[in-house]
């Protein structure tokens, strides 16, 4: 009963709002597109719009197909990307979504060694997933995931980058800049800098915070590395970071690294993919590419 068109129908008039827009994007006239929008409906014996003045607003029954055209098209445009490269000569896409702000240097050094040593193969990098990371994976919107978090699912499998330790970011000039290493209670006066995840998957709050009945002074969240990089220099925050994050030139003097308790905090860099993708060879060589990089990479920056 539904069509691919129908979907893209949707996805159009949710995106731009009128039909006049709606029409443009999809290369129709506006009375061809009110004639399909009714004829739809009435297939399915419900209105999914509701008009309020020149808008277009989705009732019930159109956010369950918007919900289903997010869901498909990805994955539909997907395959079209992949049988067009292949059609063009190209072996295909590869779609790597990332859930580790402060990874992206490390992957652009790692996608430069694997676009030479591949460059018929296309590369799409995804850091904002309408649902989460995983989900993506499951539902074929991403084909390998960079992640610090091993979520277990059926036929998903972790392959392990690098091992690297967490550490605290302070001011030179901060009070726990001489601590010896970092005891929970001695980030309750502080502002706490951290990345937009939520706490439940935030290290400094799961494996130390949390546990010891600790909460900090304030928690403030940025996307930015470099803004989160400025405001620990100038003494106005602290963050929980990887040691080997490298700092800019101008704040090497600026910025201190401090462990978190007697036996450190470490943590593992893990790409996730599909089982069933396992033994395609440009994902296994982007893989051992990555691998590679990080255990280089991770190792010199903390000074292993």
């Amino acid at each position: 009963m539904l069509e691919h068109s129908h979907l893209r129908i949707i996805q159009a008039l949710h995106n731009k709002g009128t039909l006049t827009e709606a029409s443009t994007s999809l290369n129709l006239s506006q009375s061809a597109l009110s004639h399909q929008i009714r004829h739809l409906e009435k297939k399915l014996g419900i209105n999914i719009w509701e008009r309020g003045g020149r808008k277009l607003r989705l009732t019930q029954a159109g956010e369950v197909l918007l919900n289903a055209a997010l869901q498909v098209l990805p994955v539909l445009d997907q395959a079209q990307d992949t049988l067009r490269a292949y059609a063009e000569g190209k072996q295909g896409t590869l779609r790597i979504g990332v859930e580790c702000y402060p990874c992206f240097e490390w992957l652009t050094g790692v996608i430069g060694g694997f676009m030479r040593a591949q460059p018929e193969i296309e590369i799409d990098i995804i850091n904002r997933f309408r649902f989460s990371g995983l989900e993506g994976l499951i539902h074929h919107h991403i084909d390998l995931l960079v992640t610090p978090d091993e979520e277990r699912h059926p036929g998903i499998q972790y392959q392990p980058m690098a091992a690297y330790t967490l550490m605290l970011f302070v001011a030179s000039s901060h009070r726990l800049a001489a601590a010896r290493h970092i005891k929970a209670e001695d980030l309750a006066p502080e502002t706490l800098l951290s990345f937009p995840v939520p706490t439940e998957r935030l290290d400094v709050f799961t494996r130390l915070l949390t546990p010891a009945g600790v909460q900090p002074h304030r928690h403030k969240q940025l996307e930015s590395i470099e803004l989160m990089l400025e405001l620990i220099a100038q003494g106005r925050g602290v963050s929980l970071l990887p040691g080997w994050l490298p700092l800019p030139q101008a704040l090497q003097q600026d910025i201190t690294k401090r462990p978190i308790g007697t036996k450190g905090m470490p943590k593992q860099l893990f790409v996730a993919l599909r089982e069933g993708d396992r033994d395609i060879g440009f994902i296994d060589q982007f893989i051992a590419i990555g691998r590679h990089q990080a255990q280089s990479r991770f190792a010199v920056e903390q000074g292993q």
